[in-house]
This record gives C-alpha cells, structure tokens and sequence, in this order.
C-alpha cells in the first residue's frame, strides 16, 4: 500500500531526526573523548614545566649554595692570612726590639769584652785552621786584640795545634752594627760570622718554633715538632 505524502515527509524528518541524534551524541562523544586528552596533555605538560621548573631552582639553589661555601672559604682564608701576617709582625717586631738592645751589650765593656772572648776562641774551633784574620769595628781591636792574646793558648791547649793570628786594620766592620767579630781563613774564602747581628738571626731561626709557642700557644694541627 502505497504512503502518503504526509506519512512520507513524516519518516524523512523521523529518519532525520535519528540521524541527527546519533551525529550530536557522535560528536558530544568526539567531544568528550578531545577534552580528555586535552587535559591528560595539558596535565602532562604541566607535570614536565613544573618539573623543570623544579630542577632549574635546586640547580639555582646548589649553585647558591656552592658560591656561599666558597665566599666563605675565601673569607676564612682572608681571616687566617691576617692573623699569621699580625703573627709575622709581632715577631718581626721582637727581633727588631733585640736588635736595638744589642747596641747596649757594647756600651758594657766588661760585659763585652768578655762576649768577644768567647765570639773570638769560637771562631777558632769552628775554623780549625792555622792561620786565621779577624774583623772587628774600628772601635773594637783592642778589646779584640786582648780576646786573641787572652784565646791563643786556650786553643792550644784544646786542640793541641798552634795558631796564627791576625787583626784586618785594613778592612773593618761597619760602625752600624752592635759589634762581635768575623773570622776567616788565611786566603779568605772561609769565613764565620760571629757579630751580634748574625748570631742573633741564628739563635732567631733555632728558636723561631719555642718562640712562636710562647707568644700564640702551641698549634694543635701541627703532628711533628722537629
């Protein structure tokens, strides 16, 4: 039986209708599925930037952490530095100070006599040579003269050697320096120094390490004490 027109234009718009339907819940569901992916993407991307952001800060925070400990280190070295060089001039101070004093020990002449005596016959027994010249300060030779005569027949009798001696009046001493004597070999080639100046830098070298205790204390970082 053949459908009117008006049952015909009746399935069309049901058929479209259906057809309609099934595209919008197509599409709500095309939709739906992009949203989900959207935000599972963006989730991701977010969870990427901020771990990046993340590290990019621990890394700023190390390296800050980094250039504190070595400003740090350079300021304790700043700090070590000036304590041993305020050490350095404490003791350069000290030696000055002895320096000065040994101009007084010559202003003693039993005092200094007695001091070239024994500069004098310790010359000798380093020397240990027949013929020996002596040089004192200008101011010296008599005291000097008076050592050797006193020390010739010490050291002979010690060492059993006769002994020659002579006063340089050619060439002296300074005047600047406190006293005591130099002593050589007869062609001058040895020579021992034994003017207050010089045996006071020796006795400063050996004593450098009790003197240093007795001002700063003992350092405790330090194993040997040879």
């Amino acid at each position: 039986m053949a459908l009117s027109d008006a049952a015909v234009q009746k399935q069309l718009k049901h058929m479209m209708a259906f057809i309609e339907q099934e595209a919008n819940e197509k599409a709500e569901e095309i939709d739906a599925k992009a949203e989900e992916e959207f935000n599972i993407e963006k989730g991701r991307l977010v969870q990427t930037q901020r771990l990046k952001i993340m590290e990019y800060y621990e890394k700023k925070e190390k390296q800050i952490e980094q250039q504190k400990k070595i400003q740090m280190s350079n300021l304790m070295n700043q700090a070590r530095l000036k304590v041993l060089k305020a050490r350095d001039d404490m003791v350069k101070d000290l030696l000055n100070e002895a320096r000065q004093r040994l101009a007084d020990i010559a202003k003693n002449p039993n005092e200094y006599s007695t001091l070239l005596e024994g500069l004098v016959l310790q010359g000798f027994y380093q020397l240990l040579e027949p013929k020996v010249i002596i040089r004192c300060r200008k101011d010296d030779v008599a005291m000097v003269q008076a050592a050797v005569k006193k020390n010739i027949p010490i050291y002979k009798e010690t060492v059993k050697h006769n002994i020659e001696v002579r006063i340089d009046e050619n060439s002296f001493l300074s005047p600047d320096i406190s006293g005591g004597v130099e002593v050589y070999n007869a062609d001058g080639k040895i020579k021992v120094s034994n003017t207050l100046e010089s045996r006071l830098d020796l006795l400063s070298q050996q004593m450098m390490p009790e003197i240093r205790v007795q001002l700063f204390g003992a350092n405790q970082n330090r194993k040997f004490m040879d």
